[in-house]
């Protein structure tokens, strides 16, 4: 339906997976088919193919693993055979990042990127950072040294170029497969991945199969690289199969909008971040303002990053984001703008402490998926694409060593990775994100950061903890404050529906939602009960809604618009008993972000 022109995704009443007034989760991951009569007849059989190396995830380390993988087959004159999936409609679809960009890597790839066409312009040629308080703002001295100091790098609208780098990888020769994606780890009977399977079709909304099922298809590969980004559902299956964690992830939300704003505003390679207001004094995150010019349009990239370690349940990341807006020095650049694109992706923040083991039979974890974003320096995209480089370098490897494996280890990975600036400035930088988490809060962390990174460039001889896991850090609602949020005026200020109309976010309407609940029980008895039902908050594209309930007006439901997912997987992070597993919907399903 629409309502003055904005498309609203919830879910008709007929087609929500309501029984009794209750939710009930019906994806096959839950309710086991085996045990189904309705799929007693139906053909389970897959159809395989059988590559070299398979990467799951058309993003800037995936597909510079599958680049590096074919430039190295090219150079050895050896036949190679090289795929990356996506589960995006178009390679670039699904990517979300401020962006300033270091391009260390790119420069490693492609030394010759300007003449290829790659869409990196727009340099750094001022910037500040600040403490916001209500209304005014301490500024924060930048100087080489400083972690978010951006001298030399430059912004760009990612999106765009990721697009880039899938030409250059169907270029060299790389299957690059995007609208398919990944739904399950296949294994070999010695426990080593074997591959990949890809999502089934054509499943109705209350399980059972459509006259179109189809089933999904297998690929097989001596070694699988899984390049999921920050909480990939594959990635956390073999981070747990093969215990590859030495210390639990700590994640943020990053909330961000494209703006095209009033030229005489406009200062093309201006940066600007900011912590402090809106956000308490004990609460990790903070904002980046980017002016980009990108096809003469006047543009900033805004955003919002909100530590995913928060205790306070009423805590809403999306209003926190439209609150900071409203602040003097933010509103003034984009008053008299118009707001063209929105989107939130969680991030990893757990920095060198959370780096797991990185290999394992018959695969490898690259870029976020292994937690390479620096978030002091608030970057990652040069280490993604360097993770990948080298894991594709080690993995070449043991191909010519072991041509006629069925899998092979890719062992020299992480030894490799950590000889690199990758590790080395996630180990210097690896106790400022922990240092805000005392009670002095972003003071605290400030003090700590200039003490022993800025001048002693991370040297301590110890490394602070991040404690226990984001999901466990709530309190109960009954011991939280309540929080005041301004209504949204229309102009600087958004609800969240209309904001979720700018995503392009589509999913097949008939199908399972991919937001799947281990126990369906749990979000009225345990979320609400004692969280006052969290997930409506910290969702950033409405998903999850306690409504009245059908059977009894007096008592509430958990609603699940799996139609509006972004894919953020903020929900599979910080659901406070870890309740709520996200997995793949139908390949092509989810944001269609232009340029983001």
């Amino acid at each position: 339906m629409r309502i003055s022109g904005v498309t609203l995704f919830r879910v008709s009443s007929q087609l929500r997976n309501v029984v009794n007034g209750q939710w009930q989760t019906t994806h096959y991951t839950i309710k086991d088919r085996k045990t189904d009569p309705r799929w007693k007849d139906i053909d389970m059989s897959r159809e395989s193919d059988v590559y070299d190396v398979v990467i799951v995830g058309g993003g800037p380390s995936g597909l510079s693993a599958a680049i590096r993988l074919r430039q190295l087959a090219e150079k050895a004159q050896k036949e190679l055979r090289v795929c990356v999936v996506e589960k995006a409609s178009v390679i670039g679809g699904h990517t979300l990042s401020g962006a300033v960009i270091e391009t260390r890597a790119l420069d490693e790839l492609f030394p010759n990127w300007k003449e290829l066409g790659a869409p990196v312009h727009q340099q750094v040629t001022s910037e500040s950072i600040a403490i916001l308080t209500e209304t005014g703002r301490i500024p924060v001295p930048v100087f080489p040294g400083v972690p978010l100091a951006n001298h030399g790098n430059y912004i760009v609208r990612l999106g765009k170029v990721v697009q880039w780098l899938g030409e250059q990888a169907e270029a060299a020769g790389v299957e690059v497969w995007p609208e398919i994606a990944a739904s399950e780890v296949l294994y070999n009977e010695d426990g080593s991945v074997k591959g990949i399977a890809t999502s089934d079709v054509g499943i109705g909304k209350d399980g059972a199969p459509k006259d179109g099922f189809a089933r999904g298809m297998e690929f097989h590969a001596k070694c699988t690289i899984f390049a999921e980004g920050c909480r990939g559902h594959l990635s956390k299956q073999v981070l747990d199969k093969f215990d590859l964690r030495s210390h639990a992830m700590t994640y943020g939300i990053g909330l961000k909008e494209l703006w095209e704003i009033d030229p005489a505003k406009h200062r093309p390679g201006y940066v600007e971040h900011t912590m402090g207001w809106p956000l308490n004094v004990d609460q990790y995150g903070g904002s980046f303002l980017y002016h980009i010019e990108d096809g003469g349009q006047p543009l900033v990239s805004v955003g919002f990053v909100v530590a995913l370690d928060y205790a306070n349940p009423n805590l809403n990341p999306y209003k926190e984001f439209q609150k900071y807006k409203t602040h003097p020095s933010i509103a003034k650049q984009l008053e008299g703008g118009k707001r063209i694109g929105y989107g939130a992706r969680a991030l990893n923040e757990g920095g060198f402490q959370s780096i797991p083991k990185l290999h394992f039979p018959g695969g490898c974890l690259v870029g976020c998926s292994a937690g390479f974003l620096n978030v002091a320096k608030l970057k990652g995209t040069h280490n993604a694409m360097k993770s990948g480089m080298v894991a594709a370098e080690a993995i070449f490897e043991e191909l010519q060593k072991k041509e006629d494996v069925e899998t092979i280890d890719p062992v020299n990975y992480d030894k490799n990775i950590r000889d690199t600036y990758v590790v080395k400035e996630l180990k210097a930088t690896r106790n400022i994100r922990p240092s805000f988490n005392t009670s002095l809060g972003y003071i605290g962390g400030l003090i700590y950061s200039g003490l022993f990174y800025v001048f002693g460039r991370g040297i301590e001889p110890w490394t602070l903890g991040h404690g226990k896991k984001d999901n466990e850090k709530l309190i109960p609602a009954k011991d939280a404050k309540e929080i005041d949020y301004p209504k949204p005026d229309g102009k600087l200020t958004f609800d969240l529906l209309t904001s979720v109309s700018l995503t392009g976010t589509n999913h097949t309407e008939d199908q399972p939602a991919h937001l799947t609940l281990k126990n369906d029980q749990v979000p009225l008895d345990v979320n609400l009960a004692v969280f006052g039902g969290p997930e409506a908050r910290f969702c950033p594209a409405g998903v999850y809604e306690f409504v009245p309930s059908e059977a009894d007006e007096s008592k509430k439901r958990l609603q699940i618009n799996a139609q509006n997912c972004i894919h953020c997987k903020t929900c599979d992070i910080k659901d406070p008993h870890q309740n709520i597993n996200w997995v793949t919907p139908e390949g092509g399903g989810g944001p269609k972000y232009e340029g983001m």
